[in-house]
């Protein structure tokens, strides 16, 4: 059976862009101020913040979409977390001093193992669901977009905004 890999494809397109894109700011001195406000929440953050995050969150959802595709059955597995989960608040603090060529490293060497997961996802598996506590039963493909390629892309736009001067 051939598989379609259009959706793939084009996840795999997005990465390499976003993933320029963090490598230039992984290289440059860190801009001053704070984000603009992430919604709803209010939430603002330093350079460093946003590094930090950026580093830590890439393994935690691939072993979240581990979790649902390796669930047996149809129904949506129970995955995910929260803003306010104290190991995703922990690491943030912990790393937000940390210098950014050191977080881009970490990063990039998460970016290749997360277009390998990509590439290794079975074209059945793709409708495989989930149910996170806040944004509710979605299937990997959402999962991947909504937690993974659009969250880096939305974290790149943060830096940006940080260099363009925003705060």
């Amino acid at each position: 059976m051939t598989r379609d890999r259009a959706p793939l494809d084009a996840f795999l397109r997005r990465l390499d862009r976003v993933s320029m894109r963090l490598q230039r700011h992984g290289g440059a001195p860190p801009a001053t101020g704070l984000t603009a406000p992430d919604q709803p929440s209010g939430e603002r953050w330093e350079w460093g913040q946003v590094w930090a995050h950026l580093a830590e969150f890439v393994p935690y959802w691939i072993s979240q979409m581990r979790l649902i595709l390796e669930a047996p059955g149809t129904e949506p597995v129970l995955f995910g977390r929260t803003k306010a989960d104290p190991e995703r608040i922990a690491a943030i603090e912990r790393d937000r001093h940390r210098p950014p060529p050191e977080m881009w490293l970490r990063l990039h060497g998460q970016l290749g193992g997360f277009r390998a997961f990509l590439e290794d996802i079975p074209a059945e598996a793709w409708s495989k669901r989930g149910h996170h506590p806040t944004a509710g039963t979605m299937d990997i493909r959402r999962i991947v977009d909504d937690f993974v390629v659009g969250h880096l892309e939305a974290h790149a736009d943060q830096l940006d905004g940080l260099v363009a001067g925003a705060s």
